[in-house]
């Protein structure tokens, strides 16, 4: 069948499935999306307010689905503008297909308008760049890409596609995608073996879960080998959700801003289970200091990981499920219970009490209202760390948010992707003031296609992490943080024709959230709190991660 190249690219797309397409048209991507206009009965095409904002709509759906994430934008700053998203992507292994277009090949080179050698720009922010030289590399260029982008340890991959290749004819013929084998047992059985034993015979264990159990859909795996063993999971900020945080085996998040409980029974334990984790600075604080008395089992299906960060006695290179699966019929049932007792003398309970804002209140009132069957998208800063203190995450893939980069603007256009890819669920966009200003465009998107996400911004009049690390590191010398309070939320909200609200008190908010539901629109709802309120525990930078500063501590 002889179609044009631009054709071809949307027939390889239906070849896989793809139901949504997130971008923004331009001069050199033209004819892909004059082929698409052909194709609208087949897939939707999410028009967003910015190219940047269309790359983190796609790694939202790609995170909330399990399914690659497909984005569209044109050359130069088309291209440029997806770059942060892409890179957000990669650092946290989300599947990715970025198709650009690109000025003709006859222009390459001549710094014609618009062209940006994007290949070379995204070379280290992606698992692999194409660049298409002939109409004949389009069909097994986008077919491997999207092999490449689910399979091992996902990531992001760029299609860059010149002009002139979209408007030639080609032969095309329907290709079934290839199987793509997720399973990846354990290299050496015999690791295993070995590996059990420890696991028998410790006393004082932790499983440490990063974000690979939810990219092999191992929680099942994780929580019985846990149960089986009595054994305490601490969870990192891209694992929230894959074991159940309301099951009593459940310490939290590890690390800078993690729990106390955590943060000490990996410092106490004698064995540290790492499984589809990567050992983040953010983590481990002093590497020299972080779990001296543990022996370190790490299993990943990434090998570079083994010993990057942190030593280890064992690993095994396998994708989690796997390895779980493997593991558990050789691990013995035990009580654990001098172990699991002392971890409960490290846990506090925070209650809050009145009807003043704080971050306490905000949370208990999102779960009062909502409950925990919802997706949670957030962007990054003193609110990110909150909702990943502060909320019941049960189920994986219900946290969205960016871990590795820490991109402010993030949040929003997650959201969009995770409601498109999940319409019957409810969305609940968590963000700060500073971070909701980067990219609050997407409110325009929101407004397009009538979604009912629900926007709720922690107004601190500040830029609050990078406030906090001046008070408690820079001698309170409040450097560029301070925002001037020059946005009316309610307005910019009415604007688009969605509800908005500013609160000041708990009994505002939870009113608010009700008519928010009421309405069945997209909502911003800003929440006035204390500049001074901070993110506890803290690890200072540098130390280890059993020494934090408390809330008593931080004045």
């Amino acid at each position: 069948m002889l179609l044009k190249g631009s054709k071809i690219i949307m027939e390889c797309l239906m070849e896989q499935k793809v139901d949504t397409i997130f971008g923004y048209p331009g001069g050199q991507i033209m004819p892909l999306y004059d082929a698409l206009y052909d194709y609208s009965h087949r897939t939707k095409h999410i028009l967003t307010s910015h190219e940047q904002g269309a790359t983190h709509a796609a790694d939202g759906y790609a995170r909330s689905t399990g399914k690659a994430g497909v984005c569209f934008a044109t050359s130069g700053p088309g291209a440029t503008n997806t770059v942060t998203g892409i890179a957000t992507a990669y650092m946290d292994s989300v599947p990715l297909v970025v198709i650009t277009g690109q000025v003709p090949i006859s222009s390459i080179g001549k710094d014609s308008f618009q062209e940006v050698d994007i290949v070379g720009v995204t070379l280290p922010i992606t698992k692999y760049s194409f660049f298409c030289r002939t109409v004949e590399d389009l069909a097994p260029n986008i077919r491997k890409a999207f092999q490449i982008a689910v399979s091992g340890r996902p990531g992001p991959v760029l299609v860059d596609v010149p002009k002139n290749l979209m408007l030639e004819l080609a032969e095309y013929e329907p290709c079934k995608p290839e199987h793509i084998e997720r399973c990846c047992p354990p290299d050496h059985p015999e690791q295993i073996n070995l590996i059990a034993q420890e696991i028998n015979a410790s006393e004082k264990p932790v499983i440490y879960a990063g974000g690979g159990v939810i990219i092999a859909d191992a929680s099942e795996e994780l929580t019985e080998l846990a149960n089986k063993a009595n054994i305490p999971v601490i969870t990192t900020l891209m694992s929230m959700g894959s074991f159940d945080r309301k099951n009593p085996l459940s310490l939290g998040m590890v690390g800078m801003h993690g729990q106390k409980e955590a943060n000490m029974a990996v410092h106490h334990s004698d064995l540290i289970i790492a499984v589809g984790a990567r050992f983040s600075d953010r983590v481990t604080g002093d590497t020299s200091k972080f779990a001296k008395g543990a022996k370190i089992i790490h299993i990943d299906i990434d090998a570079s990981e083994f010993g990057k960060n942190i030593r280890f006695d064992y690993c095994v290179k396998c994708d989690i499920k796997s390895g779980l699966q493997a593991l558990l019929p050789q691990i013995e049932e035990t009580e654990r219970v001098e172990w699991n007792k002392r971890i409960n003398t490290w846990k506090s309970e925070k209650k809050s009490s009145g009807n003043q804002l704080n971050s306490n209140n905000i949370f208990e009132t999102l779960n009062e209202v909502f409950g925990d069957d919802v997706i949670i998208a957030t962007d990054v800063g003193q609110h990110q760390m909150w909702t990943a203190q502060k909320w019941n995450f049960r189920k994986p893939r219900t946290f969205i948010t960016s871990g590795g980069l820490g991109t402010m603007g993030f949040g929003l256009g997650a959201a969009i992707g995770a409601q498109i890819g999940n319409p019957d669920k409810r969305i609940l966009h968590i963000s700060g003031d500073g971070s909701f200003r980067m990219n609050m465009n997407e409110l325009a998107t929101i407004a397009a296609y009538d979604l009912p996400i629900i926007t709720v911004v922690v107004k601190n009049h500040a830029l609050g992490m990078v406030r906090q690390w001046q008070k408690l590191f820079f001698d309170k010398r409040y450097s560029a943080t301070d925002l001037p309070d020059v946005l009316e939320y309610d307005k910019l909200a009415s604007a688009f024709g969605l509800y908005g609200r500013l609160v000041k008190n708990r009994m505002e908010f939870r009113k608010a959230l009700e008519e928010a539901l009421e309405t069945g629109k997209g909502s911003v709802i800003a929440c006035d709190i204390s500049i001074d309120e901070d993110v506890t525990p803290i690890v200072p930078p540098g130390e280890a991660i059993n020494n934090q500063l408390l809330t008593e501590t931080l004045v």
